[in-house]
């Protein structure tokens, strides 16, 4: 046999896990198929309905001492979970009906007697098999009689069979089953009991009933063949029997057919007003029908209408202008009296143009021809308020820039320096800072003409007051010109011209930047913020306006798009840049002019002008100071070139000493430089230290080139020249390079140059005296290289007879050439604070060639014998 849903664990699991927290006990789950049906009038199974799979469990509860029992039913969920469905109670059970018009026996139903509706029948079960059918129904039933101690109405399955069945295929079960355990489960546990389970079906008395009966009949059966053919005779006779009482019966039966004729004849009569009736009704139901169909199309209309008039009540009214803004934006006036309402109007007209465009307006109004009509309108009122607020802007900035250069007080005058004041200027202008805010979001094409024309009229007065400053500062400064001349020759020992004192010109220069560069920082901020440019409009880090948290760039007003100017920073920086130009441009013509002037009163003050503008330009950081850092640039740019202009015209000056006649002694470039040097150290400032550097390269590279060129001329004086120049270059630079790493690094070529020309000098000297004996040394060194010492006194020329004459002619009065080679080094000398230190340099090296040749005649002539290297020293001593 199959084997049986019942004896599955998995699914019994499965029950237990869908009940979880109920506290009972499954006992028994099968898989079985639900359909529909009704008492006494079942159909077939699966004809206009559709069996579900489901699954019947009874479970057991111990409450109080007392078992109850439940029959679950779980239906499969879409993730084929089970879960629970239906409950019921099995001491409600009354009924076990098996459907009879089911060949296979399979199908039952199950009657309760609480169920609220009993015209509704119960659902079918469908079991796959007999036996499954067998074992379901006996489980209930030994249920009910063991928990409710009663069985319920068995109907379609004969209760004999059910006990035939359970002792042919259900093992022995324990007779110690009690309430309190429950029942057995489904007949699988075995016992030593010998208790069968019909006897369970029918009761001990019932039984004995039962053989008392059958003992009153000799029924004879003891061979079932011979008891089922006596069946058939007796079922025969009394088929018989009842054909002829029917028969017997005629006259009753005629009677009973007329009856029913004529109940047949009602029956028609009123089966035909029945659908006469019908037909009525059905006419009168699609009549009301059809009339709450048109009612509800009514009441739908009815509200589709209400709420259609509210939504063009509200269209209207976003639609309508108000008579005082059309009024004020047509033809009202720009006075500071009236911009409070002005500025009302454009904030209507910005939201009034905003509610006509997606998303504010549902798309499917734009295509209104009223809106469109109201757009248009509105458009045309934009324009027209946009063109007057353009046009009177423009004058507006125009007149206040013509008063105030009308009015010479706002200017620097004779004797007076007068700072610029733009303080009224700004205040006016803030007046409709809040207007250009509203054209800008109204029409932001409208803003190129207006900042074009606030830059020109803005320029006019820039360049006035620039102008006027200049001309006052440089009328009032004091100073003695220094000529440019600085390294030329001719000029003489007449150095002292060069010591006027021209801070006045620095200061002078100083003041015009701390004046102007913060005001044109502030009037760039104040432009990039007043006119709506969305980029960084902060003064400058040091500048008077930077931490002054009252900055009077500071409009008041608050960004109508401000998130939309971040994003737009970057493309407006370019507008930006274009209009500081026009606003700015034409100024640097005033800061160049103070530049020419203090550079014809002193040109080493562009020293200090480098580094005070250098400090301007890395105090520029903002993005409105773009074009104030371009402007200084161009003004540093301007100060490089003076001073350049100046180291070149000052290295042509160096040049031009060696076209003149010739020249000894010191020449007069280098002490002048020491000076020039001296003085360019003062006057560094900030970061002016490369600009001085790169001056001190090429006037140094001048000086030496020009010292060579200069010496090149007369080779009988070239190392004088050399040796009397870099001593000189030394000692007028030595406090300087101990400070100066440009100037250190030329101290030591200088140093080494020097030490050169000595050692040439000198040499020639002590050879000009002693040229036989150091030749004839000279003429042994060489020889030594190619044979042996014993051999060079038989060569011709070095043979000890000639190293005596030598010896003689060169040795004797030593002291006298001694003296002639001193009075030789002071003669063309023209430095007289060199000649002990020359001196010292020329015994030392005569000491050095001497101690040389003495080695040598004592390894070549061991047996000759010439002054010693100690007697000559005593004699050098002794000079």
């Amino acid at each position: 046999m199959a084997q049986s849903s019942a004896d599955d664990a998995e699914l019994r699991k499965a029950c237990e896990t869908a009940m979880e927290g109920s506290k009972q006990k499954v006992v028994l789950s099968i898989r079985v198929a639900k359909s529909r049906g009704v008492w006494g009038k079942t159909g077939k199974i699966g004809k206009g309905q559709m069996a579900k799979p489901r699954v019947l469990a009874i479970s057991t509860k111990e409450k109080a001492q007392q078992t109850k029992a439940f029959l679950h039913v779980l239906k499969y969920s879409n993730g084929g979970v089970l879960e629970p469905a239906k409950l019921y109670k099995l001491k409600h059970l009354s009924k076990v009906e098996v459907l009879t018009n089911d060949p296979s026996g399979c199908t039952f139903m199950l009657g309760f007697d609480n169920l609220r509706s009993q015209s509704v029948a119960p659902p079918q079960w469908t079991m796959r098999n007999i036996d499954d059918r067998n074992r379901l129904l006996l489980y209930i039933l030994n249920m009910c009689k063991d928990v409710l101690g009663r069985l319920p109405k068995v109907v379609g399955i004969d209760v004999v069979e059910m006990a035939l069945w359970a002792k042919e295929h259900t093992p022995v079960v324990s007779k110690k089953r009690s309430i309190q355990d429950g029942p057995a489960t489904d007949g699988i546990a075995e016992s030593d009991m010998k208790v069968t389970v019909e006897k369970e079906l029918v009761s001990q008395a019932e039984e004995e009933d039962m053989e008392a009966l059958l003992s009153v009949y000799v029924m004879g059966i003891g061979e079932a063949e011979a008891f089922s053919e006596r069946l058939k005779r007796e079922l025969h006779a009394l088929e018989a029997a009842n054909v002829h009482a029917i028969l017997e019966s005629e006259p009753l039966v005629d009677e009973v057919l007329q009856g029913l004729e004529a109940a047949t004849v009602c029956v028609d009569d009123m089966d035909e007003w029945l659908g006469i009736f019908n037909v009525k009704l059905r006419h009168m139901r699609e009549d009301i029908e059809s009339i709450e169909t048109r009612n509800n199309q009514l009441e739908m209309q009815s509200v589709n209408n209400k709420a259609l008039i509210e939504e063009l009540d509200k269209l209207l009214e976003r639609l309508r202008i108000p008579s005082e803004y059309a009024a004020c934006l047509t033809g009202g006036s720009f006075d500071e009296a009236r911009m409070l309402q002005n500025i009302e109007a454009c904030e209507w007209l910005t939201g009034a143009l905003r509610g006509l465009e997606a998303p504010s307006l549902d798309p499917s109004f734009a295509s209104i021809r009223a809106v469109r009509e109201k757009r248009a309108e509105l458009d045309k009122l934009k324009t027209t308020f946009v063109r007057r607020a353009s046009e009177f802007l423009r004058n507006y900035f125009a007149s206040l820039v013509d008063f105030m250069i009308s009015d010479k007080s706002y200017f620097s005058q004779r004797g007076q320096l007068k700072r610029p004041d733009h303080a009224d200027l700004r205040f006016k202008c803030r007046t409709y800072a809040r207007l250009l805010q509203h054209l800008k979001s109204l029409d932001k094409n409208c803003l190129g003409p207006l900042r074009k024309a606030y830059c020109m009229s803005l320029n006019l007065l820039l360049r006035r007051e620039a102008r006027e400053f200049a001309n006052e500062l440089r009328a009032g400064t004091k100073a003695s010109r220094n000529p440019n001349v600085w390294l030329e020759g001719s000029t003489g020992s007449n150095q002292n011209v060069n010591n006027a004192d021209t801070s006045t010109v620095s200061e002078a220069y100083a003041k015009m930047l701390t004046i102007f560069i913060p005001l044109l920082v502030d009037e760039s901020s104040f432009f990039s913020h007043f006119m709506c440019f969305g980029v960084s409009a902060l003064a400058a880090p040091g500048s008077p306006a930077n931490g002054d948290k009252s900055n009077e760039d500071d409009l008041g007003i608050m960004d109508i798009d401000d998130n939309d100017s971040n994003n737009k920073s970057i493309s407006e920086l370019g507008a930006l840049n274009e209009s500081l130009r026009d606003l700015l441009d034409g100024i640097q013509e005033d800061f160049y002019a103070v530049v020419d002037w203090a550079y014809k009163i002193d040109p080493l003050r562009c020293i200090s002008m480098h580094g005070i503008t250098e400090r301007y330009i890395s105090g520029q950081k903002a993005d409105a100071a773009g074009y104030v850092r371009l402007l200084l640039d161009k003004l540093e740019e301007k100060i490089t070139a003076q001073f350049t202009r100046f180291v070149d015209e000052a290295c042509h000056q160096i040049e031009k000493n060696e076209r003149n006649v010739r020249q000894m002694g010191v020449l007069s470039y280098i002490p002048r430089f020491a000076t020039l040097a001296t003085r360019m150290e003062q006057y560094i400032q900030g970061q002016s230290r490369d600009l001085v550097d790169q001056a001190y390269i090429k006037f140094i590279g001048v000086m030496f080139a020009t010292l060579d060129k200069i010496a090149q001329t007369d080779p009988k004086y070239a190392d004088i020249i050399l040796l009397e120049n870099y001593a000189a270059f030394q000692n007028s630079l030595y406090d300087l390079a101990n400070v100066v790493p440009t100037l250190a690094k030329f101290y030591h070529q200088a140093s080494e140059s020097y030490e050169q020309a000595c050692t040439r000098h000198i040499s020639v000297i002590i050879y000009y005296q002693f040229e036989r004996l150091f030749q004839f040394a000279r003429r042994i060194e060489d020889l030594m290289y190619t044979i042996t010492p014993e051999e060079i006194p038989f060569q011709l020329g070095l043979s000890k007879m000639d190293l005596r004459k030598v010896v003689k002619s060169s040795l004797a009065g030593v002291d006298k050439h001694i003296g002639a080679m001193y009075k030789k080094l002071q003669k063309n000398l023209t430095s007289e604070e060199l000649l002990p230190s020359l001196w010292d340099k020329c015994k030392k090296e005569f000491l050095d060639k001497y101690d040389s040749f003495a080695q040598l005649v004592a390894k070549i002539y061991p047996s000759e014998t010439i002054p010693s290297v100690t007697e000559m020293r005593d004699i050098l001593a002794n000079m």
